[in-house]
């Protein structure tokens, strides 16, 4: 008796933990819940506005706004490692235009002003519309610095 029921507990517990579910986030903010058997669905029940037009008005960057001065060039970085990110999108192109992208401009509007550098890890700091933000890379994923999702 206690042999069947310690097998049924087992067999119960398995196929409870057997079941991977996973909660993503969009790139437009909403989350999903990726389900066991390929199907997923929306966890936000009110999804984004789509039919609502904003008109953005779009200022100049200001190099001025980071305190630049006009004869400011990008600091070269190491074609060794770059070379070696390509692979996983994760050059400095693909660093600018996620910056872009988190603050609405153009990736030629984002400055890159300093950096630290490794195969595996690296800080940028960029001029993004007039705004210093830093930018942290561990292997090919690169996320704003003090950002956990």
């Amino acid at each position: 008796m206690k042999k069947c029921l310690l097998i049924s507990l087992f067999v119960v517990s398995y196929f409870g933990f057997s079941q991977n579910n996973h909660i993503v986030k969009t790139d437009d903010g909403r989350r999903v819940w990726l389900k066991a058997d390929f199907t997923w669905e929306y966890i936000d029940a009110e999804s984004p506005k789509t039919n609502v037009v904003v008109n953005e008005i779009k200022t100049p960057v200001e190099k001025d706004a980071c305190k630049l001065s006009s004869d400011f060039v990008e600091p070269e970085l190491n074609s060794k490692i770059q070379s070696q990110l390509k692979k996983g999108r994760a050059t400095i192109e693909h660093v600018k235009e996620k910056v872009a992208k988190d603050y609405n401009c153009d990736p030629s509007d984002v400055l890159l002003l300093s950096f630290t550098e490794q195969k595996a890890k690296a800080v940028y700091n960029f001029c993004a519309k007039g705004k210093k933000v830093t930018y942290k890379r561990t292997g090919h994923a690169i996320i704003e610095s003090g950002k956990f999702f």
